[in-house]
């Protein structure tokens, strides 16, 4: 990028896209999906384009909100920035942990050219298929003239990747696979847990995930304000949840299901005896029963 140039995310985004891109002196430019759900509209993002737009940020599984775009529109996308000249980052982290049946797909599914000519740029990594997110090993597939600039720009700052942590790498990827469909099987249940559990609380609304281990429900019939309302509740329930101002959805809390389903049950549990005024007041947290004095 140069300075001033545009790069366009798509809410609700990961919090360090923006950042990411004023970093290197870039604009970034949010598009929010009209009709109010967690999908992009092509016509949306079409409106956005400038003659400053170098690249699109496109995140499906999507985290917080757990969607899966559609082939449709990963397939309009692709056409759409190949014939603008556009670069389409596509951070493809949570590709296999996906729920229902569906399909894997790839962004290079829709694209007629090769890996030289084509203006995708797929990320992935192990942290969240392995589980191994301390280890900090991901990769780029796109055409070499970009891989050559990553390459000089990461020997400016991290140099390499450590080598133990790349065998230990190639080792999940080239290892027993069974472990990743139990990884699924088990998120995927927790998934469902979790929706059961918010379809009794009161006024939330939420989007059922398609993959990821987040959900991101609407929180506004009890406060606006998702950073107000994330620190009462860690003070009041001491549950961890993501204010959705920093994934451009105002009035929103990421919620994770990564943990076990007691994790889950009691956690909303708690979310719905600090705000729900239908809860019972009492609750134990731990071996400690507390009441609530504030509904």
């Amino acid at each position: 990028l140069n300075p001033q140039d545009e790069v366009i995310i798509l809410a609700p985004y990961w919090v360090s896209y923006p950042e990411m891109i004023k970093m290197v002196y870039g604009v970034p430019v949010v598009v929010t999906p009209e009709d109010g759900s967690f999908h992009p509209r092509l016509a949306d993002i079409e409106q956005a384009v400038s003659s400053a737009t170098r690249a699109i940020i496109v995140n499906s599984p999507n985290n917080p909100s757990g969607v899966v775009f559609s082939e449709k529109f990963l397939a309009d996308i692709v056409d759409f920035c190949e014939r603008k000249g556009i670069i389409l980052i596509l951070d493809d982290i949570y590709q296999r942990l996906i729920f229902d049946g569906r399909p894997l797909v790839t962004a290079f599914k829709f694209t007629n050219r090769d890996v030289e000519s084509t203006n995708l740029v797929v990320v992935n990594g192990i942290s969240k298929l392995y589980g191994m997110t301390g280890f900090r090993i991901g990769w780029a597939v796109t055409n070499r003239r970009l891989v050559e600039t990553m390459t000089n720009v990461q020997a400016q700052t991290t140099s390499c990747a450590s080598v133990i942590l790349q065998a230990a790498a190639e080792g999940a990827l080239t290892g027993l696979q069974s472990y990743v469909e139990s990884l699924r099987l088990t998120i995927e249940n927790n998934r469902n847990v979790m929706m059961q559990e918010l379809q009794s609380f009161t006024g939330i609304k939420v989007t059922k995930p398609d993959g990821t281990f987040y959900c991101l429900p609407d929180f506004r019939a009890y406060n606006q304000n998702s950073v107000e309302l994330s620190h009462f509740l860690l003070q009041k329930a001491l549950v961890v949840t993501v204010p959705g101002k920093e994934f451009g959805m105002e009035g929103h809390l990421r919620l994770s299901y990564a943990g076990t389903v007691k994790d889950v049950t009691e956690g909303v549990a708690r979310l719905k005896w600090a705000l729900d005024p239908h809860a019972p007041s009492e609750i134990y947290i731990g071996d400690r029963k507390v009441v609530r004095d504030w509904l």
